[in-house]
Formats: C-alpha cells, structure tokens, sequence
C-alpha cells in the first residue's frame, strides 16, 4: 500500500511545523516575561509592604517617582532628539544614480538596511536614550535639593553668591548643561552617520560634497554645541571655587585673575561663532563659522591653558606667599565653617612635667571618672559572665555611655545581649520562628571593677535586674539580628519562640509571642508568595508556623534601617545601644554632606574616619569625598519592634530644611525627644573623626603660618597595637576641660607633631581636642547649650610633653613594669594592653592605661589587675588607679578614683613584691642608677683625658654591676619560693578535696 502526499504517512511540511511550533514558543516567551515581571514586582511590592509598615511610605513613593521622572525626562530628550536627526537625515537624502564604485557599494548597504530600517531607526534612539535615562537616575538627589532649595545667608567672597548656589544649583544646572551636550554629540554622530550613508555627505574627487539639507544640519549641531559649550564656560567661573588642582582648595591668584577671565571670554566667543553657524547655514559659505571656530580653539588653547601657566609660572611662584595669602585665608575660613570648626575654642595649656603631690585635688571630678574597663577588651568578660546560653553573643567591641545612678552620673560600659544565630541548632524552623531575638542589656561601671578584676556590672542577669530599671528586655533588631524572622500568633496560641532561660542559671527556657508592629504581614497567601520569592523560601509557603497574624522580621540592623528610611544621609558607623523611658533604643547619627562647598578642603570619609578600631566598634564609612558635613538628624531605632524615629537635630542646617520640605512627614523637632533619651544622645564618632583630621592644619588661623606648615599636626598611631600606622581612637571620657566649671561627659583626642608620608614621628604633644559630648539637660525637648563645642589645648612647642607613644614606651621599658609583667605572664597567661587615655590633670597630662590578665583555657576572660599611669617622667604601677596615682604624685596625688575602696582588697597574684623581694628591687634600682652615673664620669674623663679618673669610674662601673646581677638573683630567687609555695599550697589543697 501506497501513501500519497496527504496519506497517514506524510511528513508534515516545514510550514505546518512551524505553525504548530510558534504558539507554543509563543506561549513560553510569554509566561517567562510574565514570571520575570512578577519577580521584579515582587521585590517592588516587598519594599511597598516594609516601607508602610515603617510609615516611610513616602520616602520610597518620592525617591522612585523622581527617579522614574529623571529617567523619563532623558530618555524623552535623547531619544527624540537622535530619532529626529537620523530621521531629518534620511527623509533630506538625495535621489540620484550610482556614479562611483564607493556610492554603489553605499548603495548595496542601503538595500541590506532597507528592511530593518525602521526598527533601527526606532531602535536606535531607544537603546541610546535608555542609558541616557539610566544615568539620570542617579541624580535624584541632586534634582529634589534644587527644587527645594535654601539658602545660607552666607555668601562666597568671589563672586558673591550664596552657599546654597554652589551645593543645591551649580551641581544640577552642571548636570543639565552636560547632559544636553551629550545629546547634541550623539544626535550629531547619529544624523551624519545617516547623512554620510543615504549621499548626503560623500567624498568626490574635487573634494567632500555636501547637500544643502546636511549643511543646515551641521550648522544647527555645531551651534547648539558651542551655545551649550558657552553655558559651560561660563559655569566653570563659578566651579574655580571647588577646584582642588592648586595646593590649596578654591579660586586662587591665578584663577581669579587668569582663568576666570578667560572662560567669560571664551563663553562669548562660542555665542559669536554659534552665530556664525546659523548664518552659514542660511548663506551656505563656510568661511566665517571655520575662521571662528579655528579662532576659539586658538583662543581656548592661549586664553585657557598658556595664558594661566605663564601668570602661575612667573608671576605667581616666585611671589607665592604675598599673591596667595589672600585665597588661602579664604580656604582656612571656609574649611574651617564648612566642617564646624569656625567656633572652636582654643585654649593656651602650658602643660607641666612635674608630678608634685596633691597635684590633682583640683580634678577630683575627672579622676573619679576614669575609665578603667576598656570596651574594646571586655567582651569575653561579659560573655563568659552574662552569655548563659550558646545562642547568645556580645559583640566584640562594646559601647560607652552614661546613666545617672543615685543622682551620680557614671560612665558606663554597655551592651546588648543579642541572638547568635551560630549557636542555633539547624533547621529553618529553628533559624527563622524559634529562635528570634536576643535578651537584655548589660551593663558595668566604667571607672572602677571588682576586687579580682571582674567587671562592676551596674544591670547584669537574667530576668535583668539592676539600676536601670523595668525595661522591654527582648531585642529583635540588632547588629547580630538573622535575616529574618517570621513571628506572631492569634491571641490565645501557645507561644512557640525561645525567649531566655528561666534563671540565668536554669535548664529550661521560657517561651514568648511577638505582641508589636514589627514588620510586613505574611497571614495571606499573597504576601508569602512575594516573601518566599525574596528570600528564595519555599518553607513561607508551606510551614504551618505561619498563620494569619504571622509579621516577617528583616533589615534588622539599626544603621541598614536608618539608611532605607533616610537614603539622602550618610550614616554613622557606630549605633550604641541605650535604655530610654523603659525600651531598648539604638541610637544612629545621620550627616548631610557635600562636595560642593566654596572654597573648603575635600576629605575622604573611608580614610578620615578609619582608626585602629574601625570594622570592630563602628562599621567603615563609604569612600566618598565630602567638604561639608553636618549631624543634622539623630535617629533611634526601637530594639522590640524595630520602629524608627528621625529627629531634625541641627534644625539650622539648609540641607536638612530642603530634605523636610522634601519628607515633611518623616522628621520630627529635636523638641519631640524625652529628657531620658536626651541623656543619651552623644557627640558622633565619625564627624569628630572628620574634624580632628581637619583640626591638624586649620588649627591655625593665619595665612602666612598656614602657607609654612610650620605648626601642622597629625593624629598619633594607636601606641597599643605594635607595628601598627593605624590612628588611635577618639575616646569617650568624662572630664572637665581647663574653663569648664564641671566634668563634662567628653569625645577627646591628641595631637603630635606633623608626621609625613614615610616619616618619623616625633611623639610629644602639641595639643588635645574635646568636643562636649552629653546633650542631657534634665528636661523634655531641650538640649544642653554647651553640647557640641569643640576646645583645644595648645600646649607650648618648646616644652617636652609625652605623648602617646612616649608614655607607651615608658610603661614599656621601665624595668619594674617589665619584671611584673614578665610574671603575670607566668602560666602561659596573657597580658593585654587596654587603651591608652589621655587627660589634662594636674596642670600636665596624665596617661592611664588598665593592664589585662587572661589565662590560656577555652573559657578564659581578661580580668584587669593593673593600672600604668604617667606623668611627665614618672611612671606609676599598681593594682589600682588609686595607689598608682600615688605613686606619681610623691605618695598622695590628692585624687579620688573610682576604685579607693579597693586599694588593700586586691588579691596577691604574685606581682606584689614579697619584703626579700621589694629590697632586691631597690637595690637594683640603686645600682643601675649607679651604673650609670658611672658610665657618664668615664665618657667625660675620657673628653678631658684624664685617665687615672676614668680607671676610677670603670672600677664603680664594674661595682656596680656586680651588685645589680647579686640583687637580680636575689629577686629570681625569691619568685621562685612564692612559685614553690603555691605549689605546696594547691597540692595540699588537692589531698583535702580527694580526701572529701
């Protein structure tokens, strides 16, 4: 049997295929753009649900809507623009035959273009303006500041315009004008690219034809080019006071006189050839418009480059100093109010070096203040102290503070105790309902610890109990927070979430149920659909755990949720927990900043605000550069519910006035905060981080001194990490500055010498910063007058101040510390530096440094059991701060310390000399003084060679180190016998527990 063509054995013709074909690929293009689309939608519908649950709505609802508009705005404009000059080009091509072998070949181009011309010709303009469009996003900022502008009432000295010209208008026109020449350039390509393809444009052999259409429209591009280039000119007057090419930021001789100028001519130089173009294009010569526009490059090459290298060259270096002392004092006033140092108090110390006794009965109140528990090293103490369960942690650098205990306001060391998600057993249930949030806050005195070294905890324990009072203890939004969690039950469900233990020492724990707004719903099939798609989770769909009032807990950490609901601040490192009118708050500084400020020095953030502690205490800052920055908001994040606050602190900042009138609804008066968390508000790291940076030049005021660099400064190397050119910290301190009338909870640091790239440092001190750190006034909505005023101490050049480095090195190599720390060593132990603080007392500096033990087993903590202190030359070293103080100060400093009640408390650790021991020492001491003072009479009998006085000096030299080796041994000998009596001790101690 035989099939024909159409029988049961045919094979379907290729046409037929494809048509059986094309509805199903059609079918899954489809649904891949429809899956695609409800992803991206998704992810729009999530940042929807968190941003209205915050009631930040707005926020989100403004930004994306001007970014849609600036995308729309460019996207129109480029792409109608090149739509239009391909299409002028093509619809004004000429008509005629092939007459050369290079037209036949554009024609066989044409032809193979012909059916995809009008795509491309839509194509084209819309692939070009979707960059265009996508570029323009970015300026979203920029766009809403010059909408909203505000002025200073502050004016530059140049050309008279107000500050906000150069922050919030010169930075958008700029964009604008670039922009527009971006489209003139591409449209221009675009339109003599069709032109040159269609025989608009063609080479001849008499030379380069070209139409009549084509010539109009070269005229048309090359005078909206140099319209626009006049614009630019123009600008660039104004951008001279921005420019950091010279050694000093802003419009200096050269360019006030040279450049400036010139770019006035070279603006109206580029309106008269534009010109010319235009009537070329009427006329149809050429001559003019080539002529102008050799005559503006020639111009633009004299004018704009010669010219200034010839007055810089010539008139400027060989007069430098008199020429510039003008502009430079414009860049140290307006660097100076740019970053808030305009108002600095500046204050003579004549610092001494003499440790008299009672030298420091006047500063009582800052002694009985002094940190003794370093935050940076007592994290494994409240761990191993305050952790009960493995899935609890304290972040490894804590935070200082202050509370007001019993009327006495303290400096305390704090943290909270938050959920380690590490020692969660696996699982999602585990991981993201049972597990969910840490518990309590810990906290310890700052100036004083137990009489073994523990931490004084002031609130410890679980349920916490202490000064602070009935709080919210539960912390579901932290810095160690998973990334989500999903929480929340009907009333009456039993809970299911691991709270805390039942005791700090109990077995079992207790459970809880989240009662607040903390996140979006996912009680409905939708919204889990659109969170199991964000954080690609399956177990949303389906668990059973998540019911119809379950909430979905994520962007938990205080600066990332600051940062969404502010995008236009730049965010502090460093959040510090706080207990405020009974809730955990995180507290989050926000600065405005710019790049546009006239005349002030340019900072990088990264490179400003990074110190030995960055990445551990505080997070590190982008890599931008700013020359103006404020702390215009203070933000709190509740640690229970994770709702945020923003609070208008500096309320006179024009950059925050334009961001309330942009976000009226998301910042509040400084005037709505309590009392309580005004207590709590501090100076923020970061800026001051910025404005000593600063302070290390623009402490000086004068022109001439400023242009020698003779009185520069530099922020010393952290001297507690070896082998280390990382900046040491600032650090919280309560002190009272010389002109304060009391102690006054402070952000401090040093100053040494200016240190090169590459150099030396030269450790002594030139000066020391202060910025007022508490804001606390006792009363709702009111801040303290003093809060933020910076004082510095310059102390004299000619006397030798220690500084830093110096006392590290003192404490270092002095032969008493040496030997006691060489036996707390002893057992593998480990001795641990804590941070090096700096105070003006006693009419000098002091310098006190608490000295840490840990052991070597797995569960060890460091326990302080020494204080180092200096003064001037003097070194003290005891088990307290009291008793080392003493020691300095001639046996009675006249101090009070936190830590009096426990001088004679402290346990013997076999560092405290025993009497044989003590004796040793002091011979030892007696005899290297000896030893030297010897060497000394032999080096000056040998100058005056005498050497019958110089075998009499090698003589007590050789004494006198012979009896510096006997009372070495002697010491040995005696440590020894205290090892082997602690031994006999603890095996007699052995035999009566084994014979229990």
């Amino acid at each position: 049997m035989t099939s024909g063509p159409n029988g049961p054995f045919s094979r379907p013709s290729p046409s037929t295929t494809r048509r059986r074909r094309s509805p199903l690929i059609a079918t899954l293009i489809v649904v891949a753009v429809l899956v695609i689309g409800f992803v991206y939608f998704s992810q729009v519908y999530a940042d929807v649900l968190w941003y209205n649950q915050l009631g930040f709505l707005e926020v989100f609802v403004k930004e994306n809507l001007t970014r849609i508009a600036l995308f729309a705005a460019a996207f129109v404009v480029m792409s109608v623009c090149v739509y239009f000059s391909i299409r002028a080009a093509y619809s004004s091509r000429p008509i005629y035959a092939p007459d050369s072998a290079l037209q036949d070949n554009l024609n066989r181009y044409q032809a193979q273009l012909e059916p995809v011309r009008k795509l491309l010709m839509i194509g084209i303009p819309v692939v070009v303006g979707g960059f265009a469009g996508t570029a323009a996003m970015a300026m979203w900022e920029q766009a809403l500041l010059f909408f909203n502008r505000k002025d200073f009432g502050q004016t530059d000295p140049e050309f008279n315009m107000d500050f906000s010209f150069y922050l919030n208008t010169l930075p958008f026109i700029g964009f604008i004008v670039g922009f527009l020449i971006s489209v003139v350039v591409i449209s221009g390509i675009a339109g003599l690219l069709t032109h040159y393809l269609y025989g608009g444009i063609r080479l001849e052999e008499k030379g380069v034809f070209v139409s009549r259409p084509a010539r109009i429209h070269i005229a048309v591009i090359a005078a909206s080019f140099l319209l626009l280039q006049a614009v630019n000119f123009w600008l660039d007057r104004y951008n001279t006071l921005l420019s950091t090419s010279g050694s000093w930021t802003g419009a200096l001789y050269t360019d006030v006189n040279a450049v400036i100028p010139t770019k006035a001519i070279l603006a109206v130089a580029s309106v008269i050839v534009a010109v010319l173009f235009i009537l070329s294009a009427i006329i149809g010569r050429w001559r003019l418009p080539i002529i102008g526009t050799a005559m503006l490059v020639i111009t633009a090459i004299v004018a704009g480059g010669v010219y200034p290298w010839i007055v810089q060259r010539y008139q400027v270096v060989p007069s430098e100093q008199t020429l510039e002392r003008e502009y430079i004092q414009r860049n140290i006033d307006l660097t100076r109010e740019a970053y808030g140092l305009a108002d600095t108090e500046v204050i003579d110390y004549d610092a001494t070096v003499d440790a008299n006794a009672g030298a420091l009965a006047a500063d009582a109140g800052t002694t009985a203040n002094i940190r003794l528990l370093d935050p940076n090293v007592v994290s494994d103490a409240f761990g191993q102290l305050q952790q009960f369960r493995q899935y609890y942690q304290f972040p490894e650098t804590l935070n200082v503070d202050r509370y007001d205990v019993e009327g006495d306001v303290q400096d305390t060391v704090i943290a909270v105790r938050e959920l380690n998600i590490n020692g969660v057993p696996d699982g999602w249930v585990n991981e993201h309902i049972l597990y969910t949030h840490g518990y309590g806050v810990v906290a310890a005195r700052g100036s004083t610890v137990q009489a073994d070294g523990k931490p004084s905890f002031m609130e410890s324990g679980i349920p916490s109990t202490g000064v602070l009072g009935d709080y919210e203890p539960r912390v579901y939004f932290g810095e160690s927070s998973p990334d989500y969690s999903v929480v929340g039950a009907p009333e009456g469900t039993a809970p299911v979430e691991i709270d805390r233990p039942q005791t700090g020492n109990a077995e079992d724990d207790t459970q809880t149920t989240f009662s607040g707004e903390g996140g979006p719903s996912v009680g409905n099939l939708f919204n889990q659909l659109v969170y199991a798609i964000k954080f690609q989770s399956t177990e949303l769909l389906l668990s059973d755990f998540v019911n119809e009032e379950s909430q979905i807990l994520y962007d938990r950490d205080p600066r990332e949720r600051v940062e969404k609901v502010a995008p236009y601040l730049t965010v502090d490192g460093n959040a510090y927990p706080a207990v405020v009118d009974g809730r955990v708050k995180w507290i989050v500084d926000g600065y405005t900043t710019s790049r546009y400020f006239p005349y002030s020095t340019q900072q990088e953030l990264a490179s400003a605000t990074t110190d030995s502690l960055t990445g551990g205490a505080s997070a590190a800052l982008p890599a931008d550069r700013v020359n103006y920055i404020r702390n215009a908001v203070k933000a709190t994040v509740d640690a229970y519910d994770g709702s945020v606050t923003l609070y208008a602190w500096d309320d006179e900042d024009p950059l925050l006035k334009a961001w309330q009138d942009v976000f009226p609804s998301t910042l509040k008066p400084y005037s709505d905060m309590s009392a309580d968390l005004m207590a709590h508000v501090r100076y923020p790291e970061d800026q001051f981080k910025v404005q000593r940076e600063l302070m290390g030049r623009y402490h000086v005021t004068d022109a001439e001194s400023f242009y020698k660099n003779d009185d520069a400064w530099s922020v010393p190397s952290d001297p507690t990490r070896t082998n280390s050119d990382v900046k040491q910290p600032p650090y919280y301190l309560s002190l009272q500055m010389p002109g304060q009338d009391s102690p006054a909870f402070s952000l401090t640091t040093p100053f040494i010498p200016f240190v090169s790239q590459n150099g030396e440092a030269r450790n002594v001190l030139y000066g020391f910063l202060a910025a007022d750190a508490d804001a606390g006034t006792g009363t709702d909505g009111q801040k303290a007058e003093s809060y933020g005023t910076l004082r510095l101490l310059e102390l004299p050049t000619d006397t030798a101040v220690p500084g830093p480095g110096q006392a590290q090195n003192r404490f270092n190599s002095d032969p008493t510390v040496s030997n006691a720390l060489n036996l707390l060593r002893q057992g593998a132990s480990e001795v641990i530096n804590g941070n090096l603080l700096s105070l003006p007392v006693g009419g000098g500096m002091l310098y006190v440094q608490p000295v840490y033990v840990q052991s070597s087993g797995a569960s060890s903590y460091p326990t302080l059991q020494r204080v180092l202190v200096n003064f001037g030359e003097k070194v003290g070293f005891a088990p307290t701060l009291d008793e080392a103080l003493d020691q300095v100060f001639d046996g009675d400093s006249g101090a009070v310390t936190g830590d009096q009640e426990n001088v004679g408390n402290t346990p013997d650790d076999g560092t405290t000399p025993a009497p044989s021991e003590t004796t040793a020492q002091a011979d030892l001491e007696t005899a290297l003084s000896d030893a030297g003072a010897a060497i000394q009479e032999g080096q000056e009998a040998l100058a005056n060679g005498d050497f019958a006085a110089y075998g009499a000096a090698q003589d007590k030299l050789n004494a006198a180190i012979q009896r510096a080796i006997s009372a070495q041994d002697k010491m040995a000998g005696a440590a020894a016998g205290a090892a082997d009596g602690s031994a006999d001790s603890g095996a007699d101690s052995g035999e009566e527990n084994s014979g229990e």
